[in-house]
């Protein structure tokens, strides 16, 4: 049985080299990250194993892709990239990665938190163009976080929020429960959070589901951090909130559209901390990213 890493940058392509063991099976990779979807068929050549890192695999390109039968995608959000059900129904599964990046997404949100907290990239290019600019802060210590979702990430981000002083509360789709975490329901989240950050998957229920009434419904001056999926805020209400101040600030990680356009409405608002995806790009992460790359290729030629 062979693989391909279709879209493999270097960093990731040497960590993945070094982690081969003897008796793996043979996994071709491609050292381009900036493929094209129709490219699929050639790349893989009849390889029934795909590593996707970023690069979208439409079904009717999955049905070109003569052999293939697994998908390992490097992370859980696949649905953003292919549709796994209309790839099921092909004979291909899509293997997720859970777990890999945890710690390096926390700590992402919790910086574009501090940053909309104190405006310091503002400051920053302020400073830079000759003007000295001194806006008062957000004291987050005594502050409340909300949490919407709550899985590994979240649990990390609260780690961090509670060290730092802060009262946080969670709402989850599932009933959870975690020491010094608060659930609750959504709409007590909304009005109680002075800051709220965005923990959930992307799929049919998610898609939207911070509404324009969700975003009128927090607490005026609110900071909103996402570092989970664009598609799960209504993006225009966003920006309008952003405008009118009812959002202090926005922390992004993530977008409708990406790479996000250069004349996007979001790049001309002074309020908003824009970051490219990064979130999980930490050496730590992609170590662990690699390893359990790896780990379903074994398992997939035991046939398990």
């Amino acid at each position: 049985m062979r693989g391909v890493f279709v879209d493999a940058n270097e960093s990731l392509a040497v960590i993945f080299e070094r982690l081969e063991k003897s008796g793996d099976p043979k996994v071709v990779i491609h050292r381009n990250p900036d493929i094209t979807s129709d490219q699929y068929p050639a790349i893989l050549d009849g390889a029934e194993i795909a590593i996707v890192d970023h690069t979208a695999l439409p079904t009717d390109v999955a049905k070109k892709c003569t052999g293939l039968k697994h998908v390992v995608f490097l992370g859980t959000g696949a649905r953003s990239y292919m549709n796994p059900e209309e790839l099921a129904g092909l004979g291909i599964e899509v293997h997720l990665i859970k777990g890999y990046g945890d710690t390096a997404v926390a700590e992402c949100a919790v910086a574009l938190m501090w940053e909309g907290a104190r405006g310091l990239a503002k400051m920053d290019r302020g400073i830079r163009a000759g003007n000295w600019l001194r806006d008062d802060g957000m004291q987050l210590t005594g502050k409340t976080l909300g949490l919407i979702g709550f899985g590994g990430i979240a649990a990390e981000v609260a780690r961090i929020a509670i060290g730092s002083g802060m009262r946080v509360v969670a709402w989850n789709r599932s009933p959870k429960k975690h020491p010094k975490v608060e659930f609750v329901d959504l709409d007590e989240l909304l009005t109680e959070s002075d800051v709220v950050s965005i923990h959930l998957l992307l799929n049919d229920e998610t898609r939207g589901l911070i509404s324009a009434a969700c975003i009128e419904a927090m607490k005026p001056g609110v900071i909103l951090v996402n570092t989970a999926r664009g598609a799960i805020v209504d993006e225009k209400a966003m920006i309008d909130a952003l405008k009118s101040g009812q959002i202090r600030h926005a922390g992004l990680d993530v977008f409708n559209i990406e790479p996000l356009p250069a004349d996007h409405p979001l790049t001309k608002l002074e309020n908003v901390t824009l970051s490219a995806h990064s979130a999980f790009r930490t050496p730590e992460a992609s170590e662990n990213l690699m390893r359990a790359a790896w780990e379903h290729c074994r398992r997939i030629v035991k046939g398990k």
